[in-house]
């Protein structure tokens, strides 16, 4: 007859729910995986699903039992890792979010909203438009399998520890912030320039003719021009958010090591 022990059902236990806490970070808060918009029952079986097929590949995990105060901060630690993780490929989609609004402001547009779940908040029509492309081409390069991939390379990098991680890692975080903001300022940088080009002409033509309506011919003009530099961007939008994304991924695994 086939026992089970305290001791063996605490390790199995604890082969499974210390990985799973890292991955449900990372479900949690990656690109796509943590879209509003998907049950958090499903988020929760994508999870455990990812778990299950990583858990027999990986090193033994610590001794620990799980209803110490030990074994609480490890759940809350790997916890915060998978955020870490998840975080940083959600700044380059922040980066894309950041680029809508400031073509939105510049085209006129910035009073058509629409609600966003992804963030719970207003977000311009532009920018949500962006979201949805960047949506589909991150799942066309395969973005999904590669989160997948850089979670069971996490795991070498930073394996399962009851340690506490490296604070050199919150700071490589906090320093991803500037990519964002740069990131978005170039990607912008064209379209804005050619609104900031068609602004200064409309001011010479009405300071020049002053019997014409600016509110009449320029929002036309501007949303046309914005309009023909995003449809004239798109030819070279795969490439450039295929090397964003090589970034984010970069910086998963960056965050990853200086934690360890």
């Amino acid at each position: 007859m086939l026992q089970v022990s305290s001791l063996q059902l605490e390790a199995w236990l604890a082969m499974l729910v210390f990985p799973m806490a890292r991955v449900l970070g990372v479900v949690m808060t990656a690109p796509v995986f943590g879209n509003r918009g998907m049950p958090m029952r499903i988020r929760l079986m994508v999870g455990l699903g990812i778990t299950l097929g990583l858990a027999p590949a990986l090193p033994p995990m610590p001794s620990v039992p799980l209803g110490s105060w030990t074994g609480l901060l490890m759940l809350m630690q790997e916890s915060l890792v998978g955020l870490a993780m998840g975080f940083c490929l959600r700044l380059t989609f922040a980066a894309i979010d950041i680029m809508g609004e400031v073509l939105s402001l510049q085209m006129g547009l910035s009073f058509a909203t629409f609600f966003d779940p992804m963030t719970n908040a207003q977000t311009g029509v532009v920018g949500e438009i962006l979201a949805l492309l960047v949506s589909l081409i991150f799942l066309s390069l395969n973005g999904h399998l590669l989160v997948a991939e850089a979670l069971v390379r996490s795991f070498e990098w930073l394996p399962v520890r009851t340690t506490p991680v490296h604070a050199r890692g919150w700071g490589t975080l906090a320093q991803a912030g500037a990519f964002m903001f740069g990131t978005a300022l170039m990607l912008s940088l064209p379209a804005a320039a050619a609104l900031l080009i068609t602004n200064l002409a409309l001011a010479v033509l009405t300071r020049a003719a002053p019997q014409l309506n600016l509110f009449a011919i320029g929002f036309p003009i501007t949303l046309t021009v914005g309009i023909g530099v995003i449809v004239v961007g798109l030819e070279h939008m795969t490439p450039l958010l295929q090397h964003l994304y090589e970034e984010g991924f970069e910086l998963m695994a960056r965050v990853a090591r200086n934690l360890g």
